[in-house]
């Protein structure tokens, strides 16, 4: 007798689920790559409102008020930060409630200090007196911010802004940026300041270049309309006077 060995076929479940088995032990032993963690960023700096609008005045040993400063204050600052490890930057306005006023009335020289918590700003004026021509001559800054490595001073004795005459006031409602240093830089707004000739109250005043190019374009578009309404009349009496040359009496 002869044998024959017959092979038998493996079930279709039995061979889904060997497939199954042997994609999940795959799964499991394949190398799982690392999970990436984005690195930390320092946020960008809040940029405040604009700032309230203070008076700062200066009163000389009679008592008698010898400096005049009406403005809002802006302080743009770069500095090295503890927390982040580099320099970073930050726009903080000066509060007036809160603000110390100080400074000296010289004939030559005006002083106005501003202090804030851990900031002193300090405004210099220069006059000529030949001229009669007053500047703002210097501004020099001291901060010590919570966040900062070290104490930040700034000075630059050698500006030129604010150009008036003495007994009259400097006045610039725009916003104007007075770059001091390479880490400073402070924004005035709605200015007017006298630190020469001060009696009682501002003189008349000396407006900024930003101002008065600000009042020459209405001035400008209004003479440009004039100009063409005035265009547009002669057209038509010159039209007018021709049609009328054209009938002859008889």
């Amino acid at each position: 007798m002869i044998l024959i060995s017959r092979k038998q076929n493996m079930p279709a479940g039995a061979i889904f689920s060997l497939l199954l088995a042997v994609s999940i032990h795959q799964c499991f032993t394949n190398e799982v790559p690392p999970t990436v963690t984005a690195s930390a960023t320092s946020p960008p700096p809040v940029t405040p409102g604009l700032p309230e609008r203070g008076n700062y005045n200066v009163t000389n040993a009679t008592g008698t008020v010898c400096l005049l400063a009406r403005m809002g204050l802006q302080l743009n600052i770069s500095y090295l930060s503890s927390s982040h490890g580099k320099t970073v930057q930050e726009v903080m306005n000066l509060h007036p409630n809160i603000t110390k006023t100080s400074g000296s009335c010289e004939p030559d020289n005006a002083t106005l200090i501003l202090t804030e918590n851990n900031i002193t700003l300090t405004f210099i004026f220069t006059l000529n007196s030949t001229l009669n021509k007053y500047h703002l001559s210097g501004l020099e800054l001291l901060a010590a911010l919570p966040n900062m490595s070290k104490m930040l001073f700034v000075s630059n004795t050698s500006l030129n802004y604010w150009v008036g005459t003495q007994g009259h006031s400097y006045m610039c409602r725009k916003e104007q940026t007075l770059n001091v240093t390479q880490d400073f830089s402070l924004n005035t707004f709605g200015l007017q300041v006298q630190p020469f000739g001060v009696s009682g109250d501002f003189g008349s005043a000396v407006e900024c270049a930003l101002d008065v190019d600000d009042m020459l374009i209405p001035i400008i578009v209004g003479a440009a309309l004039a100009v063409l309404v005035l265009i547009v009349i002669l057209a038509y009496l010159i039209g007018r006077n021709r049609s009328h040359a054209g009938y002859q009496t008889i």
